[in-house]
């Protein structure tokens, strides 16, 4: 069984990560948490709105980048 995140959904890896230095996400209808794999227990989880999180993945997609 997987531990469950913030939401009380599981936490899921990507099937590409196979390092372990990657990101976890939980999501339901109505909110999208996200950790780093590294710090799973105890670090911070970050939580966006479905729209946002959309927006994010799609912008990481089209190959937006945040430092220019």
């Amino acid at each position: 069984m997987r531990p469950t995140g913030p939401l009380g959904a599981s936490w899921r890896r990507s099937s590409r990560c196979a390092h372990g230095d990657c990101i976890e996400v939980a999501s339901q209808e109505s909110r999208v948490a996200v950790r780093d794999s590294k710090d799973n227990a105890s670090g911070p989880n970050l939580v966006f709105a479905p729209t946002q999180w959309r927006s994010f993945i799609k912008g990481v997609k089209n190959g937006n980048r945040a430092d220019g």
